[in-house]
């Protein structure tokens, strides 16, 4: 029973530290795709099944879409991105294909979805950039491809509220296509990577040593005071409370490792072993007198003298 207990306990925690780096994918489309739906997947092998459907030429507008710095939590309540959880779910009667990965391992490649479009479809490229809030569709039908690119969400209480924004963007630019045939495909990158790829607002300190070589070698010395930053104007913005960064249990907090976390919860039940066998020895109760009364037949023999 321990060891059963044991061992879903590490695979659990294997489990854990696998999906921190994962994101999900979306996509529907007016027009028959035969994609599957797996629930983990890896971002080589979504491309090479979904590629050889896009090369059929199934629409007239293709949409591709990059969110980065999101986590399939964000997409769990519908509220946050309704439109695209419609689209998802097949409420909109338009939609004749959908599906949803809520795992996938690693980053699309979507220039090479955009490349493949323009060189098998000849559909024209529109680059939109969400962040400027403006963009300009032309009214022919002629084949194109639109590129749209969200600015990665922001940590804190605002990231539900821009979420809803980029969900309401994507709505209208659908609404404003002149063609009733498109495809969206959806993607995004993971959370951790957006924290890594984000640049630094505090200029790096460089320390030079001289040393005492003819060649004269220098080592530069880095300090990251981005995470300092982060935790004083959490502390001047809320008067003193410090907001704690969104993400997975073992990004938030430095000193709580998976292999502490662990640690922990396998000597939880040890100790809990341990107290019951302790208090099952200390509970024994046995009289000083069983030890000097004679029970045997000797002992009636005396008794009945």
């Amino acid at each position: 029973m321990l060891l059963t207990f044991l061992g879903a306990l590490f695979a659990g925690a294997s489990l854990t530290s696998s999906f921190t780096n994962t994101s999900p994918f979306f996509m529907f489309s007016t027009s028959e795709l035969l994609i599957s739906s797996p629930q983990i997947v890896s971002a080589e092998s979504l491309s090479t099944s979904l590629l050889p459907q896009l090369s059929k030429c199934p629409s007239d507008t293709y949409v591709v879409v990059t969110q980065p710095g999101v986590h399939a939590e964000d997409y769990r309540d519908g509220f946050f991105a309704p439109y695209l959880r419609r689209k998802v779910q097949g409420e909109d009667k338009r939609i004749r294909s959908a599906t949803s990965v809520m795992d996938v391992l690693g980053n699309v490649n979507t220039d090479e979805i955009v490349q493949e479009v323009e060189a098998r479809c000849g559909a024209a490229l529109l680059r939109v950039d969400a962040s400027t809030g403006s963009f300009s569709i032309a009214d022919d039908p002629k084949p194109r491809v639109i590129n749209l690119e969200f600015p990665a969400l922001p940590a804190g209480s605002k990231r539900a509220s821009k979420l809803q924004e980029n969900d309401a963007f994507l709505s209208s630019l659908l609404d404003l296509l002149p063609t009733s045939k498109y495809t969206v495909i959806y993607t995004t990158t993971p959370y951790s990577s957006a924290l890594s790829s984000s640049p630094s607002t505090e200029p790096e300190e460089v320390y030079e040593m001289d040393t005492s070589f003819s060649s004269q070698t220098h080592m530069e010395l880095k300090r990251d005071f981005a995470a300092h930053g982060k935790r004083a104007n959490g502390s001047n913005s809320s008067g003193g409370n410090v907001t704690l960064v969104d993400g997975p249990l073992f990004e938030r907090y430095a000193f709580l490792s998976p292999g502490i976390f662990m640690g922990l919860l396998i000597a939880l039940p040890l100790f809990l072993i341990l107290y019951v066998g302790v208090s099952g020895v200390g509970s024994l109760q046995v009289s000083y007198a069983a030890f000097d009364r004679e029970m045997g037949p000797a002992g009636q023999q005396k008794k009945g003298q």
